[in-house]
């Protein structure tokens, strides 16, 4: 127990578990913020198209729009103060807890999206980590966390990964090892095209290039098979965590390819940004900041010529 204890709690740099919070934050007001619009038509649909899930199963019926409207609107400010770290303690759990009942009301009305599940539970886990520690608008003295920053990024990771291995034992309940052979991957790239198709959707730019030739798909469905199930190494060691991620993220690519479907989460990284250095990116902005800042400061006056 000592050592996974001393694995888990390995320590980690607080800036990188920061990078990760404004970066998450980020992506998750934009997501709420934009669709603010359309979270107030949906409310507007009336009781007969409502079918509560998850924790909006505690209503017995819809709320009035206005409010729907107030508590999404509320949300983002919540999520703006996670994001620059305003009052950390108090406005993360209470944004997580926003993005989870408004999206949840959101699928209350006809379609679940699971595809926000996984954003979700990383604002969950990162509303109960000293995530604001660096990098955050109520700047004090870094006093480094008693369990460090270390297990809150490998809880995200691990979060992650068992998306992936769920989605890999979902095919093999649903089709059994007969998913291995790429006809059922082949028959639902080719439905999924048609349909948009009929519908005067877009298709997808490869998906009659490769519909037209079947063996491919054998290769499709065992990668997909073998990501999946394989996500747990990630923790075998950082580079491979790395490297599976970019796979992961070739992954989402081709579903793009031949489905025309977007996963924008995963497709931004932001989904194995636990995996990698996020914070690089950060420092080199501050670093380049301070080294102009000085060189600024360190530029002689020229003396008024009369």
């Amino acid at each position: 127990m000592k050592r996974v204890s001393d694995w888990w709690f390995a320590p980690a740099p607080a800036e990188r578990l920061a990078a990760v919070r404004i970066l998450i934050g980020t992506f998750a007001l934009c997501w709420v913020g934009g669709r603010l619009v359309e979270t107030h038509a949906v409310a507007q649909l009336g009781k007969t198209q409502f079918h509560p899930t998850g924790v909006v199963r505690l209503l017995d019926a819809p709320l009035p729009p206005a409010m729907v409207l107030v508590i999404a609107i509320v949300t983002c400010a919540l999520l703006l103060a996670f994001t620059l770290g305003v009052q950390y303690r108090f406005t993360a759990p209470l944004a997580a807890l926003g993005v989870l009942w408004t999206l949840t009301y959101r699928n209350s009305f006809g379609m679940i999206f699971h595809t926000e599940n996984l954003l979700v539970m990383h604002l969950l886990a990162l509303a109960c980590a000293p995530a604001a520690d660096v990098w955050a608008i109520d700047r004090k003295p870094l006093v480094p966390a008693a369990a460090g920053y270390g297990w809150i990024l490998k809880l995200l990771a691990a979060i992650t990964a068992a998306t992936y291995v769920l989605a890999g034992i979902a095919k093999l309940r649903i089709a059994g090892f007969a998913w291995l052979d790429g006809e059922q991957l082949r028959n639902q790239i080719a439905v999924d095209n048609l349909r948009k198709a009929l519908l005067g959707d877009s298709i997808a730019p490869l998906a009659t290039p490769f519909l037209d030739h079947p063996s491919g798909f054998t290769v499709f469905s065992v990668m997909t098979i073998v990501l999946e199930l394989s996500a747990p190494i990630v923790f075998l060691h950082p580079r491979i965590g790395r490297l599976w991620s970019l796979t992961a993220w070739g992954f989402h690519l081709g579903v793009v390819l031949l489905m025309n479907i977007w996963f924008p989460y995963p497709l931004l990284g932001l989904a194995y940004l636990p995996l990698l250095r996020a914070e690089r990116p950060f420092a080199w902005l501050i670093g380049w900041r301070r080294r102009r800042r000085n060189v600024g400061a360190a530029t002689p006056v020229e003396p008024p010529t009369d």
